[in-house]
This record gives C-alpha cells, sequence and structure tokens, in this order.
C-alpha cells in the first residue's frame, strides 16, 4: 500500500522526516524532492567497479547547467530524508521525463530505515538545460509487511552529500 500525501504529512517527525518540508510539494501520493546545486561527474571515461573511481565537482550556475547526452550526472537532492516502518521509493516527475531526464538509472528503492539524501543518477536524451531548486522527482512511502530489520547502516547510510558508486566496497 502506498502512503497518501495526507499520510505523510501526519507521519511527519515520526515514522517520516522530510527536512526541510514545504506543504506546498506535498501531493495526493507523494511529495516532491528538489535538486541541489552540486553535481559530480566521473573523471574517466572507463568506470572499473572493482576500484574507486574519480570525480569532479559542479555547480550548477544560477543560469543553469546544460546535460549533454551520453554522459552520467550524479546529483542529490536539497531534502534529507529519514524513513522508519515504511520503505521509501523515488521517481522522476513526469514533466522532467517529457523532457527526457531520467532522474535515476535503477536506484529509485530505499531500504525501511535509510536517513540521508538521496544521490540522483541523472543523464538526458538530448540536450537539456537543468536548473538548481528545481522540483526533479518525487518520494513516495510503502507499507513493508512481516518482520524486517531495520537498514541502520550500509554504504550510503547517513550520507551528507552526493555518493558515487561504492560497488568496489563489495570485492574487499
Amino acid at each position: 500500500m502506498i502512503l497518501s500525501g495526507k499520510e505523510i504529512k501526519s507521519r511527519l517527525g515520526g515514522e517520516i522526516l522530510i527536512d526541510p518540508f514545504d506543504e506546498k510539494r506535498l501531493n495526493p501520493n507523494s511529495y516532491n524532492l528538489r535538486l541541489s546545486e552540486e553535481m559530480l561527474i566521473y573523471n574517466d571515461a572507463v568506470l572499473d567497479m572493482k576500484k574507486p573511481n574519480p570525480t569532479r565537482s559542479l555547480t550548477i550556475p544560477e543560469s543553469g547547467l546544460t546535460l549533454q547526452p551520453g554522459k552520467l550526472y550524479l546529483g542529490r537532492t536539497i531534502e534529507y530524508t529519514k524513513t522508519d516502518k515504511y520503505v521509501p521509493m523515488l521517481e522522476g516527475r513526469s514533466s522532467i521525463g517529457r523532457l527526457g531526464i531520467f532522474v535515476h538509472v535503477t536506484a529509485g528503492f530505499g531500504d525501511v530505515g535509510f536517513s540521508g539524501y538521496w544521490t540522483l543518477e541523472i543523464f538526458c536524451v538530448q540536450p537539456v538545460i537543468i536548473y538548481a531548486g528545481v522540483e526533479i522527482c518525487q518520494i513516495y512511502y510503502h507499507s513493508i509487511e512481516g518482520d524486517y530489520e531495520t537498514y541502520t547502516k550500509g554504504k550510503y547510510q547517513n550520507n551528507t552529500g552526493i555518493q558515487p558508486s561504492m560497488l568496489y566496497k563489495d570485492f574487499l
């Protein structure tokens, strides 16, 4: 079952934290999250999953940043979220998708107990100008059934910024 917008709001400060929260971004069954001004791109054309891949930071200027096809951009949400007793899910907004922007490659699924900023794996079909602060994606919450262990530690838990892939740690 997916929580309604009213239910998301009623659980704020308890099982759900969205910081900062603005009621204007609350939808019938989700909440819109915004794009931070910071982005990362990988330095190398070929990435190796068995090692850390170096990145460089970009700042989206007020005039916007033109995304180029064939390049992966890592962004993050302005909002910090924390969830207990629900599974957080992330999807791009339809208005963003209709510009040919993909907000996440495959990582739109959070674990019950996830706490942090959401790293966005952004790419586009054709060149498109993006702006910091745009409502780029939406978070929604599924109930979870059965006994579960809360996600409390992991490669990306309690992050403070954009997280490039840490898959290499699985090979150690």
